[in-house]
């Protein structure tokens, strides 16, 4: 895993109280909403299983029922 250089961007939390989607809130105040059909490995969680969401360095996330790591370079791509 590498970080994203020269920047003090960081992923503060996650929030899935949308239906169907995946909010990620940033350090600098910015929110990325995503459809959880681009994460199927997510959607497939239960809802206490995605609220067992942890962030790694500050620029990935995980959950404790998958062992996949989600960077935030990838979710930028996304949205």
């Amino acid at each position: 895993m590498c970080k994203i250089s020269n920047t003090d961007l960081s992923i503060k939390r996650l929030d899935f109280s949308l239906r169907g989607k995946m909010a990620v809130f940033f350090s600098d105040g910015r929110e990325v909403i995503v459809p959880l059909r681009m994460y199927p490995d997510i959607k497939s969680l239960s809802v206490k299983q995605r609220n067992q969401w942890m962030i790694l360095d500050d620029q990935f996330f995980t959950f404790e029922a998958l062992s996949k790591v989600y960077s935030m370079t990838d979710l930028l791509k996304v949205a």
